[in-house]
């Protein structure tokens, strides 16, 4: 049996996997052995052949940020003649149509608005709760950081005052790469990766359940793909609050940061590795807003149980110059063509609805 072998078997047989194996993953060419291994592996933590999805929208409250984030297509500054910041009015008839399309959740992100308070935030989630009955999972971690910083309070006490106003549970973005070295080339003005984390534990400690992302394919190393992955795992064997995982690629159309995209094959790669090394996160998404459909229906034999949102609406990759949509229709479609039975899932993986076989 070779190095890889002996990784893969250790994998699929429920060891844990050191840094250094995962990195050895990476680099290997096997990408079959690595799909082969990862699908064992999902199947042990998921048996059967359901693969989930979830009916939401992704509501961006406003588009004005202050960090500057050198990946990001998504920003506008204050002043910019297509700046904006959401009215109620079009909130509400957004969530409205997510009702109306069968969907379970909102997840509503900004950015760093230099202007908007705490009381902003707190009253968007009382006026959503007064009317609707929706599951409202929102506010990344650097949101959360910036909301305590600017009102002068911790971020377990913002958390609290969130949760007590209607928010339900938080997505995972501003991860990107949890590795200060990379951080500080792509999204400088952004907190650091012990932050994120620490708004996270905080979130889990509090009854706040998560997920958990990882934009990859810029400026990160190898290496240091695979610290983001243990970085996650550390966390979760410490507050056990990530639902999923989430391995996005960056998109760099109409960035600062610029480059290439990453090929299918190394998000195939990226996301097997992601699913031998993550023995203590039960669910791993697949991204068909960045690979397309056919893409996505590859995971599903490559670790992914998955196929995240319907994404009744998506801004910030659209705004990369990336723009797949794909139904309903079609992704019970896709699921089914790739041998496995749909369900739709809500926000906490619990299946509201599963379609009978085509």
């Amino acid at each position: 049996m070779n190095d890889l072998d002996h990784i893969l078997d250790k994998a699929v047989q429920g060891g844990r996997l050191a840094y250094e194996e995962g990195v050895a993953l990476l680099a290997s060419p096997d990408l079959l052995s690595l799909g082969r291994a990862a699908d064992l592996v999902r199947r042990r933590m998921n048996p059967g052949k359901v693969v989930t999805f979830i009916i939401d929208r992704n509501i961006n409250y406003t588009n004005i940020c202050s960090c500057g984030c050198r990946f990001c297509a998504f920003y506008r500054r204050e002043g910019d003649p297509d700046a904006y910041i959401i009215s109620k009015e079009d909130l509400f008839k957004k969530i409205e149509e997510t009702l109306a399309a069968g969907g379970t959740a909102v997840m509503i992100q900004g950015g760093l608005h230099p202007k908007l308070g705490l009381d902003y935030y707190l009253d968007l989630l009382g006026s959503i709760k007064e009317r609707y009955q929706i599951h409202i999972h929102s506010f990344s971690p650097p949101e959360v950081a910036y909301m305590a910083r600017t009102a002068g309070m911790t971020v377990r006490e913002v958390l609290a005052k969130l949760k007590e106003a209607g928010l339900d549970s938080l997505p995972g973005g501003g991860a990107e790469i949890l590795v200060n070295r990379v951080r500080r080339l792509i999204s400088p003005n952004k907190l650091s990766w012990e932050e994120w984390m620490a708004v996270m534990a905080q979130a889990h400690q509090i009854g706040l359940k998560t997920t958990a992302t990882m934009v990859f394919g810029h400026v990160e190393t190898p290496g240091e793909r695979v610290l983001h992955l243990v970085r996650v795992r550390e966390q979760q064997d410490r507050t056990g609050g990530f639902t999923a995982f989430i391995p996005w690629s960056f998109q760099p159309g109409n960035t600062k940061l610029g480059g290439d995209t990453a090929t299918g094959v190394e998000y195939l790669k990226t996301l097997a590795v992601a699913r031998l090394m993550l023995d203590n996160i039960p669910n791993i998404q697949t991204s068909w807003v960045t690979q397309g459909a056919k893409i996505a229906q590859v995971t599903l034999a490559f670790g992914a149980n998955d196929f995240g949102s319907t994404m009744l609406e998506e801004n910030v990759v659209r705004a990369a110059g990336v723009n797949y949509r794909v139904p309903v229709e079609e992704i019970v479609h896709c699921i089914q063509e790739a041998g496995y039975t749909a369900a739709q899932r809500n926000t906490g993986y619990q299946v509201v609805r599963r379609f009978p076989s085509a």
